[in-house]
């Protein structure tokens, strides 16, 4: 290889090196671009210096406007327009694994709803996914559509689910602990076995929803519909029925305790009658 060749190869690879760092790159340009013009420019200011700084300040001002309006309208319309390419990446991914029964899958789903609620999106299609044993903690997933959704033995202490649907979901074994379900559509769901401490039911529709062995204690199932639903076993120690349609005598005959819990007069009546001994324990 000859010297000219080996020099027009370092050159090379000191061109590629420079170009592959943008920041240097632009230092480079921009020290050449500020050496010709000033070059070009001097005699202007040897000659002329007022005129000459009056058209540089104009042009300054035109550079601000471009700065304030084109700069940042761009900034924002690129912003805007990433984000909403963030959350249609997110919304994807869950599609992408709905129905896929594996730990991976359920912690990459509440990872996309957990960034979701950071963009201020809480009404997600949940159907059918599979969320075992997850940390749902304080999520907000109000007016979401949860129906068949696996989320047994999950935590989703004080979680944001009013006015979600929650049809045939199974939260077996799971913590609502203060949960809010008000106006949720929560027919035939499995609650067995759940904590539901302070939970929120106001106007919930709980239609054979099971709640078989799950603690009730204080929580609010006012105006709840809940006929044919299953309270065997459960604890509603302090829990307010007051309002609660289709509620009957039968359903809460195997109920673990009705102590302070609150009922309409109507059917007070008959529990005092028929199950003394489970408002007095």
């Amino acid at each position: 290889m000859s010297f000219l060749q080996k020099r027009i190869k370092q050159l090379t690879e000191f061109f590629n090196s420079v170009i592959e760092k943008p920041l240097l790159t632009s230092t480079i340009v921009l020290v050449c671009v500020a050496i010709i013009v000033i070059g070009l420019s001097l005699p202007y200011y040897i000659s002329d210096f007022d005129t000459f700084i009056q058209q540089v300040l104009a042009e300054a001002h035109g550079m601000i406007f471009d700065i304030a309006v084109i700069g940042i309208l761009i900034f924002w319309l690129n912003q805007n327009g990433e984000t909403r390419q963030r959350i249609r990446t997110y919304k994807d991914e869950i599609d992408d694994f709905r129905l896929w029964e594996s730990e991976e899958a359920a912690f990459r789903t509440v990872g996309n709803i957990k960034r979701l609620n950071r963009h201020k999106i809480h009404e997600i299609n949940l159907v059918n996914c599979y969320l075992p044993r997850t940390n749902l903690n304080y999520v907000h997933l109000g007016g979401s559509n949860l129906n068949s959704a696996n989320v047994s033995q999950s935590t989703l202490i004080e979680a944001d689910l009013e006015n979600a649907r929650l049809n045939q979901t199974n939260f077996e074994n799971s913590n609502l602990n203060q949960a809010n379900l008000k106006s949720a559509y929560a027919s035939g769901a499995n609650f067995k076995d759940a904590f539901l401490i302070k939970a929120q039911f106001e106007n919930a529709f709980l239609i054979k929803a099971n709640f078989n062995n799950a603690f009730l204690m204080e929580a609010n199932l006012q105006n709840c519909y809940v006929m044919g639903a299953d309270f065997e076993n459960a604890s509603l120690y302090k829990a307010d029925l007051r309002g609660a349609k289709g509620l009957t005598v039968e359903q809460l005959s195997k109920v673990k305790t009705l102590y302070l819990a609150k009922f309409d007069d109507d059917i007070l009546q008959q529990i005092k009658t028929n199950l003394p001994e489970l408002v007095g324990t």
